[in-house]
């Protein structure tokens, strides 16, 4: 069985809402809804990880210091399993874009029922509900 370590980060806005992002045409589950993240490559700590993919996927330049671990989710999908580790941030530089050719969306965490989210992002939402 193949194991991958995920990061993912729940960008907070001053309203309480949270940005999510569509998966592009082309990757695996395209269309499902998550964060904004990726896979933990090797030589990297998951902070560095949720640092590098922030910048590539939306622009923005994330501090360690501004990084708050909150949950972590499992789920075992077709051909491996991931752990995902839930990052929040509320202070980061720089303007959001989809550098990826996704679709982006802040919404408000109770909410998330209407979108297609990826598996092992879903329970998340009932912590962020929570702490939002």
């Amino acid at each position: 069985m193949i194991v991958k370590l995920v990061v993912a980060c729940a960008l907070v806005d001053e309203g309480g809402k949270v940005l999510i992002n569509q998966r592009p045409i082309g990757k695996d589950y395209e269309g499902y809804w998550e964060f904004p993240g990726g896979k933990v490559e090797n030589g990297e700590t998951p902070e560095d990880a949720i640092i590098r993919e922030l910048k590539e996927e939306i622009g923005i330049d994330v501090s360690s210091s501004c990084l708050a671990p909150l949950s972590f989710a499992e789920n075992m999908y077709d051909d491996f399993y991931v752990v995902v580790l839930l990052y929040v941030c509320r202070k980061w530089e720089g303007y959001i874009q989809p550098l990826e050719n996704q679709e982006i969306e802040w919404i408000r965490p109770q909410d998330i029922y209407q979108y297609n989210v990826l598996p092992a992002d879903k329970s998340f939402f009932a912590i962020l509900r929570d702490l939002l």
